[in-house]
C-alpha cells in the first residue's frame, strides 16, 4: 500500500469508528486547521489558497448547524446562531479577503473546539 492510501485508510478507518463526540471534535479541530491555514494564505497574499480553506471551513460548520438538533439542550439555539454567524462571518472574509476577520473566526473556533473537546473527556469519563 502507498503511503498516501495507508494514510486515506487510517483517516477513513478513523472517522467510521469515532464516537459521534469524538467526530464532533475532529470536525471542530479541522475547521481550526482551515482557518489556521486561510489566515495564513491570506497573509501571504494567496487568495486561491486562503478560498480554498474558507471553503473548506464553511462547509464544516455547514455540517455542525445541521447536526445539531436545537430541541435536545437548552443552549442549542444560541449554539446554532453562533454556528450561522460564523459561517457569515467566513463568507465575509472571504469575498472581502479580509484576514482579520478570518483570525476573528478563527479565534471563535480555537475556543468552540477546546470546549467540545472538554465536554468529549467529560463524556467518556462519566462512562
Amino acid at each position: 500500500m502507498v503511503p498516501s492510501n495507508a494514510r486515506a485508510a487510517y483517516l477513513g478507518a478513523s472517522v467510521s469508528t469515532a464516537s459521534p463526540e469524538r467526530m464532533l471534535v475532529m470536525l471542530c479541530e479541522r475547521m481550526t486547521l482551515d482557518l489556521r491555514r486561510a489566515v495564513d494564505a491570506q497573509t501571504a497574499g494567496d487568495h486561491l489558497a486562503a478560498h480554498t480553506q474558507l471553503l473548506h471551513a464553511q462547509d464544516i460548520v455547514v455540517e455542525l448547524r445541521s447536526t445539531l438538533r436545537t430541541d435536545a439542550w437548552d443552549g442549542a439555539l444560541q449554539l446554532a446562531s453562533l454556528y450561522d454567524w460564523m459561517f457569515g462571518q467566513m463568507v465575509l472574509a472571504n469575498t472581502r479577503r479580509d484576514v482579520e476577520v478570518t483570525r476573528h473566526v478563527l479565534g471563535l473556533a480555537e475556543q468552540l473546539a477546546n470546549t467540545w473537546r472538554e465536554a468529549a473527556l467529560q463524556t467518556a469519563a462519566a462512562s
